[in-house]
């Protein structure tokens, strides 16, 4: 398991922005499948975008893609979420989480894959 801590949620308007931050710390292996999942109040945690700190291309949910963007920083211990042209229906809280083992199609959005999260944090679009 790896120590993960977000940052960066808020509260927004339609249509606005914000960019999470995943910051990992207490392993020695940077290679981690290591992205952002979001639960809203009454519905299953679900993932939102992942990838690979070795490489690879990202997985984003559709309902996402085309706004959001994940990316790292060339050291592999932090992950970013840039969200665009936010919707109501974004409104969750955002929890960072990571495995060892790698992205994948079929299970990298796979909840129960997971070890290690953080402790979340909240994002809030207004209509």
């Amino acid at each position: 398991q790896v120590d993960l801590v977000e940052s960066g949620g808020g509260s927004v308007m339609e249509g606005g922005s914000l960019r999470l931050s995943c910051v990992a710390s207490g392993y020695s292996d940077k290679r981690y499948c290591m992205g952002w999942f979001r639960q809203a109040p009454g519905k299953e945690r679900e993932g939102v975008a992942l990838l690979y700190t070795g490489g690879g291309t990202p997985y984003y949910a559709d309902s996402v893609k085309g706004r959001f963007t994940i990316s790292q920083d060339d050291t592999w211990n932090s992950v970013w979420l840039q969200m665009n042209y936010l919707k109501p229906e974004d409104a969750a809280t955002y929890y960072c989480a990571a495995r060892r083992k790698n992205c994948d199609s079929a299970s990298w959005s796979i909840v129960s894959d997971f070890d290690s999260w953080g402790q979340g944090t909240q994002v809030a679009v207004s209509s």
